[in-house]
């Protein structure tokens, strides 16, 4: 080790890191490219050319040319997958527009006071309840 001093041995991290950075854009931007509705397939495969061939100068270009398109389509895709999220958990929880009318629990429990006020019996009160769990 007395051979590799402390300071090559961290500019060899730093590069690897460089490098490592470079390889996670090289690969956001060839996402970018299949993901994106505006291309037509001869531009996808110039552009998958480009990054290729050239990869530093080709990401470099892509990054600059379609960057703003590219953080756009990010933020759309977000945006489709939280309402995807929120669509599933409406649809899980049973109710409609996020609003929690006519859920179980309120059932149940307007059902209760009903038997305990005596306005129903405790057959009705079972069946209901049946309905309901059903």
């Amino acid at each position: 080790m007395d051979d590799y001093p402390l300071l090559n041995l961290f500019w060899t991290m730093l590069w690897f890191f460089l490098w490592i950075m470079w390889l996670f854009l090289l690969f956001r931007v060839i996402m970018d490219i299949f993901r994106s509705h505006d291309l037509s397939g001869w531009g996808k495969a110039g552009w998958l050319i480009l990054a290729l061939v050239l990869p530093y100068v080709g990401v470099l270009i892509y990054v600059i040319a379609r960057g703003k398109s590219m953080g756009k389509r990010d933020v759309q895709e977000a945006r489709e997958r939280d309402a995807a999220f929120k669509a599933y958990i409406r649809d899980a929880a049973g109710t409609e527009d996020g609003s929690h009318k006519g859920s179980h629990v309120e059932d149940l429990s307007r059902l209760a006071d009903l038997k305990d006020k005596g306005a129903i019996t405790e057959e009705e009160y079972q069946r209901a309840k049946t309905k309901l769990l059903v």
